[in-house]
């Protein structure tokens, strides 16, 4: 499992010149250019454009012409990617929407010659206490990546499922081997209204130490929980395929082993000419390869990428380019 505490891009502590926004360091940028083969004239989707960091150096790479379109679901985020992006005028254009909606703008946006997909939770959203992604800042047990959204919130997992229910999705979202001694703690304390009580509450019923914060994967079985975030990458990955033109690349950044997980399967899958079961006498699926898997290993952040953004430390890179219809 990687680091649960993961983040999708790195934001320096240091602002800008304008005193806005944080330097965006993104995750393995050098590895994302040249997986998706960024050229002048592509056009490219950004799933997860977050602070803009990766759309801005792929927008760069493109020029003079070429285009990217950029999804997020997180507003403030997006308002940040906007002003970053703002140099490169109508090459640049960006929604506020999941990237599992990439499929209802496929006709005005196919075929593109890449797509990024870099999940998880951004800096951004984790220093910003009203959020409720982070227990080293107190604030409201929120974690909607959308917060203007309707929607369960964190707080309402907490406060409103049972102990099994609460059990489940710490074991299932965060491998958590002490699921059921924390949700029993959690259920006994309620209500728990902030990140600093649940935390307490975390860290109070583990037993044994821990090389990270006791309450680390609890927040991150929360956050997955409720932003849907593993159904959202299943769903979006035959998406991506379906806008990509042949000889087009997908990559995708994750940062732990459940997401991880889900990438290579799909890439496996979707390498091979037959998916039926190993027993099968015979081929009855007709599944035909509809990509080349680029990365038989996924691709890590090296020692100089770790000294520039420690947080890439759990960082994955998986890539697949697409085949030719046959």
């Amino acid at each position: 499992m990687g680091d649960p505490g993961h983040l999708s891009a790195g934001f320096e502590q240091e602002r800008g010149q304008d005193g806005a926004d944080p330097v965006h360091v993104p995750v393995l940028l050098q590895s994302v250019l040249r997986f998706l083969n960024v050229r002048p004239g592509g056009t490219y989707v950004d799933g997860t454009v977050g602070g803009g960091g990766h759309a801005r150096a792929i927008l760069e790479a493109s020029a003079p012409d070429g285009r990217l379109i950029g999804f997020d679901s997180d507003p403030a985020a997006l308002r940040v990617a906007q002003r970053h992006l703002a140099p490169f005028g109508e090459r640049a254009r960006l929604h506020h929407r999941s990237y599992t909606s990439l499929s209802t703008l496929s006709e005005d946006i196919a075929p593109v010659d890449g797509v990024l997909l870099d999940v998880g939770l951004s800096s951004l959203q984790l220093a910003d206490p009203e959020r409720g992604f982070a227990f080293t800042h107190d604030g409201p047990l929120d974690m909607r990546f959308d917060a203007m959204a309707e929607g369960l919130t964190a707080r309402d997992l907490v406060n409103g499922l049972d102990v099994k229910e609460l059990a489940d999705i710490l074991y299932r979202y965060g491998e958590e081997r002490q699921a059921r001694r924390i949700a029993a703690a959690i259920v006994a304390a309620r209500p728990v209204e902030t990140t600093a009580e649940l935390a307490q509450v975390v860290a109070a019923a583990v037993r044994g130490r821990e090389r990270i914060h006791p309450a680390t994967r609890t927040f991150q079985a929360l956050r997955i929980a409720v932003n849907d975030e593993l159904d959202a990458i299943e769903a979006v990955l035959p998406q991506a395929l379906d806008v990509l033109a042949s000889g087009g690349r997908l990559v995708v950044i994750s940062f732990h082993s459940l997401e991880d997980r889900i990438v290579k399967q799909f890439m496996r899958r979707e390498s091979r000419d037959c998916v039926c079961p190993p027993e099968a006498p015979v081929c009855t699926c007709g599944h035909r390869a509809r990509v080349r898997v680029l990365t038989p290993k996924p691709v890590r952040a090296t020692e100089e990428e770790l000294h520039a953004n420690p947080r890439a430390r759990s960082a994955k890179l998986r890539a697949a380019e697409r085949l030719i219809e046959r």
